[in-house]
């Protein structure tokens, strides 16, 4: 309604100056030469809106003429954009059903309807990917990594790729390339701690783990790499302190103590080991370098102190007993152990040497020896340090299995 009104004002404003042109009159002169023209007012108006609608018609006329191929190049691009949409959608349907050589022959069509865009770039490599063809799957993930917006993409491709023909140091490269194109992407993060692992760069490992990563193994091992002996020191008190009951680290960070002239500091980390995680590997650095029998005796009871009824505690005083002659407190000790089921072969083998020590060679002593060797081969296993991927026994712990070359998987574990 209101652009109505304003019409009808336009229409009225224009006739009344067309009236008001009309009542005036007068002739309008132009002279050239000895040429004369002598147009009316009206007329002279009139003329001008004719040549003026001439010549907007020629301009517009030559302007269509000079943008028609544009035009027609633009109505060929909607063309084929609508065809090589179509064509990716067929894509899609096909990889989705499995088909990776249709998918391939779609995702061609489209890209020569549509061009190198980064969707059809990715689509590519997944459908060359299915189809078996790394190779064709790392040219579109390279022609990614050229584009600057689509870098990011091109490189988790080839990292993929490089992560999965065992390539560690093309891995880490593409995995450097690509923190440097998207900085604290958690999934490179992730990624880069799995490829730390493998390339056992512990340092690395420790520093990208997770929040419930155990860290004393990784601290440990960065520590068997580290040149600086004061960072080495650094990383080894890390590790106990990240956790007291992993029995390396204790082993490690008392060595250390020791080394440095601080021979108790050394024997209280050892108790602290002992008292949250007791190790036979910890009772043996121990009572290092004390070779009378009743002195080992009395250390022993110093480091169970904490941890008094602990299985191997009750197995460290009675061999420590034994081999100084006390054979009533091994047999107590051992006896202890066996009635609160928590022993295994190694204490059905003391109580053998027992009886060998108490009886001799008499039929009480053979007798009692059949009865616990044929406890000791029920009872459960000795515990080792043990591959947890292929089972090999090690006789000390390290961070990978030399075996199978898996890391983190040795553990104080019994057989089975």
């Amino acid at each position: 309604m209101r652009r109505a009104i304003w019409l009808l004002l336009v229409c009225v404003i224009g006739v009344g100056l067309a009236w008001v042109l009309m009542r005036m009159g007068g002739v309008v002169e132009v002279r050239v030469g000895d040429t004369f023209i002598g147009l009316s007012l009206p007329i002279l108006l009139l003329l001008l809106a004719v040549l003026f609608l001439v010549l907007h018609g020629i301009i517009v006329g030559l302007r269509a003429l000079v943008s028609w191929p544009a035009r027609m190049r633009a109505r060929r691009a909607a063309r084929n954009r609508e065809k090589g949409e179509a064509a990716l959608t067929r894509a899609l349907v096909s990889l989705a059903a499995g088909s990776a050589d249709a998918a391939r022959g779609e995702v061609r069509k489209a890209r020569s309807l549509m061009g190198d865009t980064p969707q059809l770039l990715l689509l590519t490599a997944e459908a060359e990917r299915m189809a078996g063809r790394e190779e064709g799957a790392a040219e579109a993930f390279q022609a990614l990594a050229k584009r600057e917006d689509s870098r990011f993409l091109g490189l988790r491709g080839l990292l993929r790729q490089a992560i999965q023909r065992k390539d560690w140091p093309a891995a880490q490269a593409l995995a450097r390339e690509a923190e440097a194109a998207y900085p604290n992407a958690a999934w490179l993060r992730e990624e880069r701690a799995v490829l730390a692992l493998r390339t056992q760069d512990w340092r690395e490992a420790l520093a990208l783990a997770a929040p419930d990563t155990p860290r004393a193994p990784l601290a440990l091992a960065a520590a068997s790499q580290e040149p600086d002996a004061t960072r080495a020191a650094e990383l080894e008190k890390q590790a106990f302190q990240a956790d007291p009951g992993f029995t390396p680290a204790v082993l490690a960070h008392a060595a250390r103590m020791g080394a440095t002239g601080s021979p108790r500091r050394a024997r209280s980390v050892l108790e602290a080991g002992w008292a949250t995680a007791p190790h036979p590997q910890i009772a043996e650095a121990y009572l290092e370098g004390e070779a009378e029998p009743l002195a080992r005796v009395k250390l022993a009871e110093t480091l169970v102190h904490g941890n008094r009824t602990h299985p191997e505690s009750r197995l460290l005083l009675a061999r420590a007993a034994l081999a100084a002659g006390l054979t009533g407190r091994a047999r107590t000790e051992l006896e202890a152990l066996v009635e609160s089921g928590a022993a295994d072969a190694r204490a059905y083998l003391l109580l053998v040497e027992l009886e060998q020590v108490e009886h001799g060679d008499s039929p009480v002593a053979r007798t009692a020896e059949a009865k616990w060797l044929r406890a000791a081969t029920t009872a459960a296993p000795e515990p080792r340090w043990r591959c947890g991927h292929c089972g090999k026994v090690h006789a000390r712990w390290a961070p990978v299995c030399d075996a199978c070359g898996t890391p983190g998987r040795i553990t104080w574990t019994q057989a089975g």
